[in-house]
């Protein structure tokens, strides 16, 4: 190891070198064991997430947060972030201070430091199925594949069958895309949205006489208002003054008049590192109109009959029209509430995030409603659905095992990946994970 170690150093041993060892100790001399490095972070916050480990207290799941030095914890104001109140075990080279490293939460962790550890001859390979897409029958790996994304699209769709008996069909296909419109961010403050404002209120806002324009203005004021993003209820936000603002005043209005709706704070969204294109207020857009096409029959029989077009036909072309949506008027020149786009405005529902709410909502959805007329039909059109752009749990899975994203070609094979990281992975199974057992 050189004289100056860097954190990207670290960084490699923590994720490649130290799984399994026997003698790992804190520097509190306390039995410490890395069940599973978890996965590295893209996002603010800890280094790496969904580590396992034991201690003498047991296994825990958590963060883990990387440095060279000890004190580098509070260099970085670590102690004062609560995004970091889920670290389980702060790992550095040298431990050059006796200070024991606190949580925002008032929590304190462990430290593990790996200079007395390194150069020694105990490192073990840190994952079984690391690399195995170097060593093993890509044919094997491929069907292992298939079948975990067969369990957990049937996981989903029994699921969808509890949440249908709870909510009925129409609010349980609403509240599921709303949901996916969060992406990973804001998929919890989504899915509160669709409870605070049901799809029933929704459909139910505008009689026959009322126009398109003013019935998407409805949907859009009463969406963005009980999700408390519209501009009057957002701090430093300034609406637009040119001849587009009479849109936000209109929405304004309208939504001063809404009552029996309480209000969810802007602080449940989150704008950091979300590009533009996913702004929530965007996703919020794009199901206004999605309940506009669908005016006349409503969501529920509306996306029904796509949908029986599509598993009748074994194509997917249609379904996927019947979901993508334009940017259009105020959206087509406004990113957010007074921020303008640039160039031309990006989809407020475009091809990725529509062939993710096919795979994730419409296809198990509609295979518990239509069984056993369609239920065939719709596992045929999900096993050659195409694959989607990467999502973070599904590149690290795929790195993980040394394959390629030409073997992973199709959504199952994706959803494949990341039913074996939940429920082997983050679980610590490696001994029970038949893709861990190819390299035996």
């Amino acid at each position: 190891m050189p004289a100056t170690v860097t954190e990207k150093q670290v960084l490699g041993i923590w994720h490649d070198s130290l799984q399994g060892r026997l003698d790992l100790k804190t520097v509190d001399n306390e039995p410490v064991r890395v069940i599973y490095p978890g996965r590295p972070n893209d996002d603010r916050g800890p280094d790496f997430k969904d580590a396992i480990i034991t201690t003498s207290r047991g296994q825990t799941k958590g963060d883990i947060e990387i440095h060279v030095k000890t004190s580098h914890w509070w260099t970085h104001q670590h102690h004062r972030d609560p995004a970091y109140n889920r670290v389980i075990l702060h790992v550095v080279y040298q431990h050059d201070t006796a200070k024991t490293i606190a949580l925002e939460n008032g929590f304190t962790i462990p430290t593990l430091a790996l200079r007395s550890y390194i150069g020694n001859n105990n490192s073990t390979s840190p994952i079984p199925c690391r690399g195995i897409g170097y060593r093993g029958d890509a044919k094997v790996i491929s069907d292992r594949l298939d079948e975990a994304g067969e369990t957990r699209f049937l996981m989903r769709a029994a699921s969808y069958k509890k949440i249908i008996i709870t909510l009925g069909l129409g609010q349980a296909l609403y509240q599921g895309i709303t949901t996916a419109l969060g992406y990973s961010k804001n998929k919890e403050a989504m899915a509160e949205l669709s409870r605070c404002m049901p799809l029933a209120r929704l459909e139910a806002i505008a009689s026959e006489e009322t126009s398109d324009n003013e019935y998407l203005a409805q949907c859009q004021a009463h969406l963005m208002g009980a999700a408390g993003l519209l501009p009057s209820q957002r701090a430093g936000c300034c609406p637009a003054y040119n001849d587009m603002e009479t849109w936000e005043t209109k929405l304004e209005s309208i939504w001063s008049t809404v009552s029996l709706v309480e209000a969810m704070s802007p602080h449940d969204w989150h704008f950091f590192k979300v590009r533009p294109s996913n702004y929530p207020v965007r996703r919020i857009a794009a199901m206004s109109h999605l309940l506009l096409r669908y005016r006349q029959k409503g969501l529920l029989a509306g996306l029904g009959d796509r949908f029986k077009e599509a598993a009748d036909a074994n194509e997917t072309n249609s379904l996927e029209e019947a979901l993508r949506v334009s940017p259009e008027s105020y959206w087509g020149c406004y990113l957010d509430f007074g921020l303008p786009s640039l160039g031309a405005a990006p989809a407020l529902l475009g091809k990725e995030r529509v062939a993710d709410i096919i795979v994730n909502v419409l296809l198990p959805f509609f295979y518990v409603r239509g069984l056993p007329e369609h239920g065939e039909g719709v596992l045929d059109i999900y096993r050659g659905y195409h694959a989607s752009a990467e999502n973070t749990l599904v590149k690290h899975m795929r790195q993980q095992l040394g394959i390629t994203q030409y073997l992973v070609d199709t959504a199952r094979r994706q959803q494949g990946l990341i039913h074996i990281y939940k429920t082997l992975c983050l679980e610590g199974k490696c001994d029970v994970c038949s893709l861990a057992k190819m390299t035996d």
